[in-house]
């Protein structure tokens, strides 16, 4: 079977005054890998997903986008919005906020019809109109993961998005997820304390310590080794 990377982290290290979050991270992710990032609280994970997105500079080494940053479109889904019962837009309306034309009533037909179908495959088409600031805690992250794939990324970053929904609701997005990971190829990213469900979905881990970074196959990857991990 053939691998092509996607993403490639080499001697990768943050360094926050006087604490290093972590150091010499060397990682090559492949097209349809599927990622469970893993550590307790304060090992940097979100740090990393922080560099992974440019939105954080590292101490050394690099991240590299492959063959180059124009052939790696990201989807992000973060676990929380400030998003209050008083939000003017609808699911639908929401969803197409990551379409080139911003406002709803002016995308094309194109995206019109990618917006119709990424709520249907999410499951949000029955409450499109309804005002995302209504919708319940699960509707909302079904919404923030549609609005993510709208744009049919080939990179998925996952970022503890799942943490706060009911096991029925985890269970659906992930489902989802998978699906679009093996028969689309899009390479995910999932960020996450719930072991059980990395083991379910993921075909590789990487456990943050603090005193490095381990990764291998998911089936090596069990709720035992992190303990140990959290404990060092």
């Amino acid at each position: 079977m053939t691998t092509t990377p996607i993403l490639k982290l080499d001697n990768l290290g943050v360094t926050f005054p006087n604490h290093p979050v972590f150091k010499d991270l060397n990682l090559t992710i492949n097209h349809g890998d599927f990622l469970s990032i893993v550590g307790k609280n304060g090992v940097g994970k979100t740090t990393l997903m922080r560099t992974i997105l440019h939105q954080l500079r590292p101490t050394h080494g690099q991240v590299t986008y492959l063959p180059d940053p124009n052939h790696v479109k990201i989807g992000y889904v973060p676990q929380f919005r400030n998003i209050d019962a008083d939000y003017p837009l609808t699911i639908e309306d929401f969803v197409g906020l990551n379409l080139t034309g911003w406002k709803w009533p002016w995308l094309s037909r194109t995206e019109r019809q990618a917006v119709r179908e990424i709520l249907k495959e999410t499951g949000l088409e029955a409450i499109a109109k309804r005002p995302i600031g209504q919708a319940s805690g699960g509707e909302r992250q079904k919404a923030y993961l549609a609005q993510a794939l709208v744009e049919a990324p080939n990179l998925l970053i996952l970022d503890e998005s799942t943490a706060s929904l009911d096991p029925v609701t985890k269970t659906d997005l992930l489902d989802l997820v998978q699906e679009l990971n093996q028969c689309l190829d899009l390479t995910v990213l999932f960020v996450t304390h719930d072991i059980p469900m990395a083991r379910k979905y993921s075909t590789e881990y990487l456990m943050l310590t603090p005193r490095g970074a381990e990764q291998g196959p998911i089936a090596g990857l069990t709720q035992n080794k992190v303990w140990e991990g959290e404990n060092v």
